[in-house]
């Protein structure tokens, strides 16, 4: 049961936890607690896993094994892309033409909560906050980065699509009426 919290700690915490926080954690004196961090060290390195158990200055931490790095670092160097889902696009979009733009802005727009989105385009910064707005509450303005240029094949903003005047007023009207339709169910 020690075993298995103090794995389930220093798995969930990522970076060096000190034993003393470790015993207080588990509500367990320091001298158990290093006498099973101790055993835990050996048994990893012993048997036959990818993971280590390293101590620093009285503090642990779980690692890959060095010997597994190879393999890490074939994974690393093909990460990923970033998938955006449509609401994600559509925040994105907002935020690429009406930038510098706040998140009630965008709510505003999109009609509903957008916290996921921008969290996420953060996240793969794609957008960043460029300051806070001078206006009660100060809300945090958002902008475009150089990687959503990279992503988007442009080198600069104008160089976006420019939206039909007559289509946008159509795209409005639509708009106008999903409101009015919500508003009257």
């Amino acid at each position: 049961m020690i075993q298995a919290a103090i794995e389930a700690i220093l798995f969930a915490m990522g970076n060096s936890v000190e034993d003393t926080v470790i015993a207080q954690a588990l509500d367990v004196d320091i001298k158990k607690i290093r006498s099973v961090l101790a055993d835990m060290k050996k048994r990893y390195q012993e048997e036959d896993r990818g993971i280590q158990l390293i101590e620093m200055e009285n503090a642990y931490q779980l690692a890959t094994k060095k010997e597994f790095y190879e393999y890490l670092i074939r994974i690393a160097m093909h990460p990923k892309k970033p998938v955006l889902t449509d609401i994600m696009l559509e925040t994105l979009s907002i935020i690429a033409y009406k930038q510098p733009v706040t998140k009630a802005e965008i709510e505003k727009i999109r009609g509903v909560k957008s916290d996921h989105s921008i969290n996420k385009l953060l996240e793969y910064d794609l957008i960043r906050e460029l300051g806070r707005l001078d206006a009660p509450g100060r809300p945090i303005i958002f902008g475009t980065t150089e990687e959503f240029l990279r992503s988007f094949g442009v080198e600069a903003l104008d160089e976006l699509p420019v939206l039909d005047p007559v289509r946008m007023e159509d795209f409005k009207a639509e708009a106008e009426e999903e409101v009015q339709l919500k508003l009257d169910v």
